[in-house]
């Protein structure tokens, strides 16, 4: 008897265990990273999509999606596609809470819409949102730094609790 062959859903769920290496309580589907599955010729393709260009945590991404396939026999090869580039949109509602669970504020607007256009510009707007402190759910906060432990995030600091914070700026 053999064993059927997987199915890109079979790869999809596969997948889901696979998180991000800088956050490791959410998913890469989660944070919108894993773009798709496309069963080809030789096996799978898996697409991912960095958060941002320079991200240097795509090497290890793209490590962790060949050993956990590779454990379960799955043949894919990993594609990494910068167009269209990520937004913080393809964030799920769940990834969001996470982020906040694990102390990193998630981001609290959308990015500019839609994206057709690898570069986009983005109006700052009049004023930012209140960004709630994920310790204490205080909005008495501040910038610290508009970077933190990694460039898509800001560092700020509750003026209630006192505690820094990392901000997932909104893309």
């Amino acid at each position: 008897m053999t064993a059927l062959a997987p199915t890109s859903a079979d790869v999809w769920a596969l997948l889901e265990q696979v998180t991000d290496p800088e956050i490791p309580v959410v998913s890469l589907r989660e944070l919108g990273i894993l773009r798709a599955v496309n069963a080809t010729d030789d096996g799978f393709e898996v697409v991912i999509t960095p958060t941002y260009s320079g991200c240097p945590a795509m090497g290890q991404i793209e490590d962790d999606v060949q050993a956990v396939l590779a454990e379960a026999g799955v043949s894919a090869r990993v594609l990494t596609q910068l167009a269209p580039a990520w937004t913080t949109d393809w964030m799920c509602d769940e990834a969001k809470e996470k982020l906040r669970a694990y102390g990193i504020a998630p981001p609290q607007r959308q990015s500019c819409g839609a994206q057709v256009n690898v570069i986009q510009f983005m109006q700052k707007p009049v004023t930012e949102p209140d960004i709630p402190c994920p310790q204490c759910g205080s909005t008495q906060t501040v910038v610290s730094a508009e970077f933190g432990s990694t460039a898509c995030k800001a560092l700020y600091k509750c003026l209630s609790c006192q505690e820094p914070f990392d901000y997932f700026k909104p893309y």
